[in-house]
């Protein structure tokens, strides 16, 4: 789910840092740190961001640090992915998914599309509605 696909398989960010790898796909798990692929942003095409459980919001930061970086690459959401997280995902940086679970697509788009504006600042540049009023 999502606009963009990346198909090479995603080595591990342990196997990217430690080898002399040509990959171009990387997985964060949920104890990794992000900021380890500053370095290597321009070289990745894909980073996979692991959701090993719903309550689990590790990713969410993976995402921002990656963002707010300059990562333009592909960002997925990998696992345990609820249709009601999609849109805090998406203002997080995420722009693919693969939830373990099915989703349906009318629901998703009701849940990207539910709110017109935001209330705060995120990855996603976004202008909060406060700003909007008060210019």
């Amino acid at each position: 789910m999502g606009d963009v696909q990346h198909d090479e398989p995603a080595v591990t960010l342990d196997a990217f840092l430690d080898t002399q790898t040509n990959a171009t796909a990387v997985r964060l798990e949920a104890g990794d740190d992000a900021r380890a692929l500053l370095p290597y942003l321009d070289r990745i095409a894909l980073v996979e961001v692991s959701f090993p459980s719903f309550r689990d919001g590790r990713g969410y930061s993976a995402a921002r640090i990656l963002r707010e970086a300059g990562y333009v690459g592909e960002l997925r959401a990998q696992g345990d992915v609820l249709v009601d997280q999609m849109p805090l995902m998406k203002r997080c940086g995420f722009d693919s998914f693969a939830p373990e679970s099915e989703i349906d697509p009318a629901t998703l788009e009701a849940s990207l599309t539910r709110y017109e504006n935001v209330y705060q600042k995120a990855a996603d540049g976004r202008v909060p509605i406060w700003k909007l009023r008060h210019g």
